[in-house]
C-alpha cells in the first residue's frame, strides 16, 4: 500500500478513536409543559393522585377543591386531549354523608384495566368531628375504567378513617391501604369482597406512601421507621431490623422519616425511595425477605444553605437515562427561598443538578410517584400559589429530559 495513503487512513482511524461522545441535549423550558384542567373553576389542588394506564395510554388525575368535590380527569398521551369525567360523588352515587374531600392515594392500574384509588377526608371535619354526624364517614376504595368509563365504589376501608394511600398486587388483584389518622394497614380482596385489618403500624405520624415490588408484596413503615413487608403469598407481615436512613436530627434522636415518593427500576432490581427526612434511598427487594437498603444521601447537596432534612419532596420519577427527577418544595419547605426547584440526581455518580427554579406563583408544589408513559415522558401533579390564603391552581406537569414536549 502506498505509504502516503496508509498514513492518511491511520490518521483517520485515530481521529475516529478519539472523537468525543455527542453532547447531551440541554434541558430547557421546551422539555416541560404545564397542562390545565378544564371545567372546574374552583379547583384547588392535587395530592399524589396521579397514575398512568399502559393499556389506554392515559394519565389519570384526581383534582379537588379541598373541601367536598373531587373531579376525575384523564390526559390522552397520544393526542394531548384532557377530559373531565365528572365528580366522584356523581360517578360513585355517593350520599351526602359520604362526602370526600380528595383522593390522596396514587391511581394505579390493575390487571383488569381499571384504575384503582382510595379517598380521603382531607380537612378539619375529619380530624376534629370524627364520628359526629356532620363529620367524616370514612375513605373508600374505588376503581374507574378508562376505556368504558365504568365506575365502581368498592366500599369503606375503615369507619371514620381516610385511606391515605393504596396499591395493588398485579397478580392476585388484592388492594393494600393505610388509614389516617390511626395508621392501620388494610388488605382488601375485591374478588372475595374480603377486608382484613392487620392493625396499627404507626403512632402519631402517618407516612403517606406505600409501594409494591415485582412479586406483588407491599411495603410500608412502622413507628420505628423500619420497612414492613406484607408478604402476599404467606399473608404475613415481615419487619426490617433497622430503620430507614435518616440525618441526625434534634438532640436526643433521629428525625421522623418514612416514605414520601418512589420510582421503580425493575430492569436493575431497584426501587428508589425519598423519605420525609429528605434522604434518597435505593431499595433492592427480594422475593423472600426484606432486601438491601442503600443510603444515597440527601435530596440536595450537603453544601446547600438549608438543613439537610429540611426540603420536602413528595414526588419522584426516573428517566430513560436512569437519572432521578423530582421537585423540591412545598408546605413551606424549600431548598431555594420561595422557589420550587426541579432537580436531577444521578444515582451512580451521586450528583445533584438543579435544572430549573420556579417562583411559587408559577409552581409551589408537585406530587406523584413513578408516572411515566411509553414515550419516556414523566408526569407530576402540580399546583401554583395564588395568594397567601392558601388559594392555589392545579395543573398537570409533563416533562421529558431527553426531548421537547407538547401539551
Amino acid at each position: 500500500m502506498n505509504l502516503f495513503i496508509r498514513s492518511v487512513l491511520l490518521a483517520g482511524l485515530c481521529q475516529v478513536a478519539v472523537s468525543p461522545a455527542p453532547a447531551q441535549p440541554k434541558i430547557s423550558k421546551d422539555n416541560i409543559a404545564f397542562i390545565k384542567y378544564a371545567g372546574f373553576p374552583d379547583a384547588h389542588s392535587t395530592w399524589d393522585d396521579i397514575g398512568y394506564s399502559k393499556r389506554f395510554d392515559k394519565v389519570v388525575v384526581g383534582v379537588t377543591n379541598h373541601i367536598d368535590k373531587v373531579m376525575l380527569y384523564d390526559y390522552e398521551v397520544t393526542t394531548g386531549k384532557m377530559t373531565n369525567h365528572g365528580s366522584l360523588a356523581d360517578l360513585g352515587h355517593l350520599r351526602p354523608f359520604q362526602w370526600q374531600a380528595k383522593i390522596h392515594s396514587k391511581i394505579i392500574e390493575g390487571k383488569d384495566g381499571y384504575m384503582y384509588f382510595s379517598t380521603d377526608g382531607g380537612e378539619s371535619r375529619e380530624e376534629y368531628l370524627m364520628e359526629h354526624p356532620a363529620g367524616y364517614s370514612g375513605g373508600l376504595f374505588m376503581k374507574w375504567h378508562p376505556g368504558t368509563n365504568d365506575f365502581v365504589n368498592l366500599g369503606l376501608g375503615m369507619q371514620y378513617e381516610s385511606v391515605k394511600d393504596m396499591d395493588i398486587d398485579p397478580v392476585s388483584g388484592k388492594l393494600f391501604g393505610v388509614s389516617y389518622p390511626q395508621v392501620h394497614f388494610l388488605v382488601y380482596d375485591p374478588a372475595k369482597n374480603k377486608l382484613k385489618d392487620l392493625g396499627r403500624l404507626g403512632s402519631s405520624h402517618v407516612p403517606r406512601v406505600l409501594f409494591t415490588d415485582w412479586w406483588g408484596n407491599c411495603y410500608y413503615v412502622d413507628w420505628r421507621q423500619r420497612l414492613v413487608k406484607y408478604q402476599t403469598a404467606q399473608d404475613t407481615l415481615l419487619f426490617a431490623r433497622e430503620s430507614l436512613p435518616a440525618f441526625a436530627g434534634t438532640p436526643g434522636g433521629k428525625i421522623v422519616t418514612g416514605i414520601t415518593a418512589y420510582a421503580k427500576d425493575q430492569k436493575n432490581n431497584v426501587i428508589y425511595l425519598i423519605t420525609y427526612g429528605a434522604k434518597i434511598v435505593a431499595f433492592y427487594p427480594q422475593k423472600d425477605g426484606i432486601g438491601r437498603v442503600e443510603d444515597l444521601g440527601g435530596v440536595a447537596d450537603s453544601g446547600s444553605k438549608v438543613e439537610p432534612w429540611g426540603p420536602y419532596v413528595p414526588n419522584l420519577n426516573i428517566g430513560d437515562n436512569g437519572k432521578l427527577y423530582y421537585f423540591v418544595g412545598g408546605h413551606g419547605n424549600f431548598l431555594v427561598e420561595n422557589k420550587t426547584v426541579l432537580m436531577e440526581f444521578d444515582p451512580k455518580a451521586r450528583k445533584h443538578t438543579i435544572i430549573y427554579e420556579y417562583p411559587v406563583n408559577q409552581l409551589s408544589e408537585a406530587t406523584g410517584s413513578d408516572t411515566k408513559d411509553k414515550f419516556g415522558n414523566l408526569y407530576f401533579a402540580g399546583r401554583r400559589e395564588l395568594d397567601a390564603n392558601d388559594h392555589s391552581e392545579p395543573f398537570l406537569i409533563k416533562f421529558n429530559p431527553g426531548k421537547k414536549v407538547s401539551k
